[in-house]
């Protein structure tokens, strides 16, 4: 099992910077992968982006459950996302939350089906297709990726709103004092 690391927040600039890919499938990879999923479940959270604990490669994990409830675990690096065509497409409405901006969740529409193609930690071709949350997963790691959170997606004023309530989180946090 791998080492927990802190989850990097909203504002450090590795988070809003594309990902360098991976060229290198080595230990040093392999332990990376460990390391995200042990940050990814102590974290509680369904997926994890690299550069969520601070380490800018195209890498993500991913543990949550499709539109049938069954569930899919793996890694994938350097994806390449897929939607459906416009024709094609449906939106799911739900809400959205993300380790990076932790408290914080908003409706936010995403078509309900997505495929990413990419590596496993191998450098073997994986091909993961996804429905309802696992979709909607798949696409918020690339998001990251590609330098982005779900959060820059919002409508201005309800991205202003949420990091208004997170800060707000941050500072109540910061005036408890301990016993």
């Amino acid at each position: 099992m791998g080492e927990v690391r802190p989850i990097v927040h909203v504002g450090d600039p590795v988070l809003h910077n594309p990902c360098d890919p991976v060229t290198r499938f080595d230990d040093e990879l392999a332990a990376l992968v460990d390391d995200m999923f042990a940050s990814m479940y102590a974290a509680e959270g369904v997926g994890l982006a690299a550069n969520q604990i601070g380490v800018p490669l195209r890498v993500f994990v991913y543990d949550c459950p499709d539109d049938d409830g069954e569930r899919h675990q793996g890694v994938v690096v350097n994806p390449e996302l897929e939607l459906p065509g416009l024709g094609e497409r449906r939106l799911d409405t739900g809400d959205e939350g993300c380790l990076s901006v932790p408290g914080q969740y908003a409706p936010l529409p995403r078509p309900d089906r997505a495929t990413v193609r990419g590596f496993d930690a191998a450098g073997q071709p994986v091909t993961v297709e996804g429905t309802g949350l696992l979709a909607r997963c798949l696409q918020h790691e690339t998001d990251h990726l590609d330098g982005h959170l779900y959060i820059d997606r919002l409508p201005a004023k309800r991205r202003k709103q949420l990091l208004a309530a997170y800060r707000e989180t941050l500072s109540t946090k910061a005036d408890i004092s301990p016993l």
